[in-house]
């Protein structure tokens, strides 16, 4: 069990995050907001990189402030940007890894050369990480992150950059991993997480505004999205009225589906709501 109990971080004035409290258990979590929201603070918390203003994560009940090197032992990170040495190869960067997470070194080639498997880089193994395309350094960077067969892993926008074909597999990766551990899925792509995310929780402005099942948000959404077929000229208008709206292609032609509380225009029909309506319902103009 992992528990945030009213973590907060403020820079002077600024709170970059506000008593954010929540239970976590094995699975996939994805923490969805836009840009800003806060995501990458509480990430960057629970991983040591910076200290909390106010409030306690645990681990099993202990205060991971008090257990040092022990916590550090059963995490996998994975941060943004990963900044690997260019010069270095894979296998030197999983051997780096492994030698500073403390694992031994005759299991620690046998893991290495394991998990560039998993990520289908064995036969770039000898090849230098400056070489790579982003979607190979994404895969590094998630074998590296799972050196230590941790318990919690932590993805910070592992997808950022990746094309399409890549985060299919990527995302696929990380749904074979989570049956026996907790891994937090900090990204503002909605995608990557409707079909393997175990929970959603929603963050905006440093707060935790819900913690749901999927479907759960989804069914909230009924009755509050809506199509319409309008000219031309009337697209923009609608757009720049509803700003939780977006385009859309039906039978060759261009609606503007847009998320509100009531019906919007005389023509607008009632659609069957998606997760990415309840993202743009919950974050509005802050939603891009």
């Amino acid at each position: 069990m992992l528990q945030f109990k009213e973590l907060t971080k403020q820079y002077g004035n600024f709170t970059a995050l506000d008593r954010f409290t929540v239970d976590l258990e094995s699975g996939i979590y994805a923490l969805l907001g836009p840009n800003g929201a806060g995501k990458s603070t509480m990430m960057n918390i629970l991983v040591g990189l910076i200290a909390p203003t106010n409030g306690c994560i645990y681990y099993d009940g202990t205060d991971i402030s008090k257990m040092d090197d022990k916590f550090r032992d059963i995490i996998g990170y994975m941060p943004q940007y990963p900044g690997f040495y260019p010069n270095f190869t894979a296998m030197d960067l999983m051997r780096y890894m492994a030698q500073m997470k403390g694992i031994p070194r005759k299991d620690a080639e046998k893991r290495c050369l394991k998990l560039l498997e998993s990520v289908n880089l064995t036969e770039k193994k000898d090849a230098k990480i400056g070489s790579f395309s982003g979607g190979m350094r994404q895969r590094l960077g998630l074998a590296q992150a799972l050196i230590n067969d941790p318990k919690i892993l932590i993805l910070d926008e592992p997808t950022a950059g990746l094309d399409p074909k890549e985060r299919v597999r990527f995302r696929n990766m990380v749904r074979r991993l989570s049956d026996q551990i907790t891994v937090i899925f900090c990204t503002h792509i909605v995608s990557d997480i409707e079909t393997i995310a175990k929970e959603i929780l929603l963050i905006h402005h440093g707060k935790l505004l819900k913690k749901a099942a999927i479907p759960a948000l989804v069914e909230e959404m009924q009755g509050k999205v809506w199509e319409v077929l309008p000219d031309q000229d009337g697209i923009e208008h609608l757009l720049d009225e509803y700003p939780r709206s977006s385009l859309v292609s039906r039978n060759m032609q261009t609606a503007v589906r847009i998320v509100n509380d009531t019906k919007p225009h005389p023509d607008a029909v009632s659609c069957k709501p998606l997760l990415e309506d309840v993202y743009l319902y919950m974050f509005g103009d802050d939603a891009s």
